[in-house]
């Protein structure tokens, strides 16, 4: 008999591995922030610990009164191993998160040990029961705690890393950096401007959304050379304080604020606060840097900064700016529209396969830039044509059947929202939008999805909601509208509004995909 409950107490830590790596997934979703993921926790209990688990518990205390159930126990475990649903973002098995995977293998194999020291020691085998219960309950809490034994030593490399990253960008004394922050527009900016200033300059950009202070660092230390002009660094931020660390550690010379707006206000809390912190890129500028900022945004233009550093405004309503984009067009291969300077310098026109007044914005943003820098005028116009959609930002593509989709799920937010319906809308075709609503407002965050409802009430000819919880305000939005009922689908999830699609069975339709929210966000 206590071979056996050795085997199986062997085979419960091959249990424990699938749930430890859905515990150390979600801690990575939320930033390895231990508070973000027991927010996440106290919302998603089901999750954290599944109903077997609660019964593997309530059978393991049965033994302690002589109800001697341990194999049905296990048994009752075996069942239920928990299967994985598809992951929209899989676990990125980074340094990190293999220093974390040792520290929790330790508590569990002293826990392991723990249990065969019951079985083989002649204790009551209520004992090891209880221990193989307990470890799979607290997985989440066996995560968060190896989280806080490794914050010291994660602590220590990234400071590691962090100086290792300003000596190099120090010693690239040909380097410039450009920095660009904003509430969103900020990774299509990056990517528009390394376009432009790769047709005269040698550039290296963060990739894809390394937007945070570490992940500026990785880029620099892997692949900043000294031969390169030009380094654009995309700096995100979730506290106040971060866009200044990575300022501070790539001493930008140039800066670009796209917009800002009420996003991430479960941390900020205020408005006051975003712009306070999205202002570091401006505010860490040398005295001959320069800032350039978008003058239609109300959010910017608001605040006022202490750095008397230049400041160059782009606009498209503005008649004011610095540099002023006019004429815009937009058709079913792209966008067209004219670019004037307040200095008489630059009067061209622009083509660009990107949709969107807020693509305009991203574009004309980095076409100041570059201006500024020297780009002459046919590297520029060649460069702005030369663009390509980032990817699941405005992407304008064909899925479904062979059906236009344009694809904005990589987040979302109120301006850019909007802003894609008003393309969605411009469009001819059956206009079909696909969301499950927008995230991390705080308080707003009804305010924003019930008013996100009644732009997509004008705009759109069918709705596919996914999530019946998450999305109740943007139904509220919708049914104020007085919305048709029969226009309006709510999904259980991505899959099932999938089906809907293709169970419209229209060729005509034009599918607005906007937001793709995380695994944390699943109902």
């Amino acid at each position: 008999m206590q071979i056996i409950f050795s085997i199986v107490s062997v085979l419960w830590m091959v249990y424990v591995f699938f749930r430890v790596k859905q515990s150390i997934h979600m801690l990575q979703l939320n930033s390895y922030f231990n508070n973000r993921l027991w927010r996440w926790m106290t919302e998603h209990w089901s999750k954290v610990v599944p109903v077997h688990e609660w019964l593997a518990l309530i059978l393991a205390l049965l033994i302690l009164f002589e109800w001697n159930w341990l194999i049905f126990v296990i048994a009752l475990l075996g069942l239920f191993v928990p299967r994985n649903k598809q992951e929209k973002k899989k676990l990125a098995v980074t340094a990190r998160i293999k220093r974390l995977i040792t520290t929790i293998a330790i508590v569990y194999l002293f826990l392991l040990a723990t249990s065969l020291h019951f079985i083989w020691n002649d204790y009551p085998l209520s004992y090891a029961a209880l221990v193989i219960a307990l470890g799979s309950i607290l997985t989440y809490g066996v995560v968060l705690l190896a989280n806080l034994i490794n914050k010291p030593i994660e602590n220590s490399i990234k400071e590691y890393y962090y100086k290792d990253a300003k000596r190099i960008i120090d010693s690239a004394k040909n380097t410039e950096t450009v920095g660009i922050t904003g509430s969103f527009g900020k990774t299509s900016t990056k990517f528009i401007l390394d376009t432009i200033l790769s047709s005269h300059f040698n550039t290296l950009k963060t990739p894809n959304s390394f937007n945070t202070k570490i992940g500026v660092t990785i880029t620099i230390r892997n692949s900043l050379k000294p031969y390169h002009d030009v380094f654009i660094a995309e700096m995100g931020a979730k506290e106040p304080g971060n866009i200044q660390e990575i300022c501070e550690m790539v001493s930008h010379k140039y800066a670009i604020l796209t917009a800002i707006g009420e996003q991430h206000l479960e941390t900020f809390k205020t408005l006051e606060n975003i712009q306070k912190t999205k202002y570091e890129i401006v505010e860490t500028l040398p005295a001959d840097g320069v800032a350039f900022l978008n003058r239609d945004d109300q959010n910017i233009m608001s605040y006022t900064p202490k750095n008397q550093c230049r400041k160059v405004y782009f606009a498209i309503d503005d008649k004011e700016a610095d540099y002023l984009a006019s004429n815009i067009r937009f058709h079913n291969k792209g966008t067209t529209f004219r670019v004037t300077n307040k200095e008489g310098t630059l009067d061209a026109d622009f083509e660009t396969k990107l949709l969107g007044k807020h693509n305009v914005y991203n574009i004309l943003a980095a076409i100041s830039v570059a201006s500024e820098m020297g780009v002459p005028l046919n590297k520029l116009q060649l460069g702005v044509k030369k663009i390509q959609a980032v990817k699941h930002r405005m992407e304008i593509k064909k899925g479904f059947g062979n059906l236009t989709v344009i694809d904005d799920s990589f987040n979302s937010n109120p301006t850019g929202s909007r802003m894609a319906l008003e393309v969605l809308s411009s469009m001819e075709g059956y206009k079909v939008l696909v969301t499950p609503g927008m995230v991390e407002l705080g308080d707003k965050e009804y305010q924003y999805n019930k008013a996100f409802g009644e732009y997509a009430a004008n705009a759109c000819d069918y709705v596919i909601l996914v999530g019946e919880k998450q999305t109740k305000p943007i139904q509220d939005g919708l049914n104020e509208k007085g919305y048709p009922e029969d226009q309006l689908f709510v999904a259980k999830d991505l899959n099932h509004a999938i089906s809907q699609i293709q169970a419209l069975n229209r060729q005509d339709a034009i599918i607005l995909l906007e937001n793709d929210l995380p695994d944390t966000y699943n109902e």
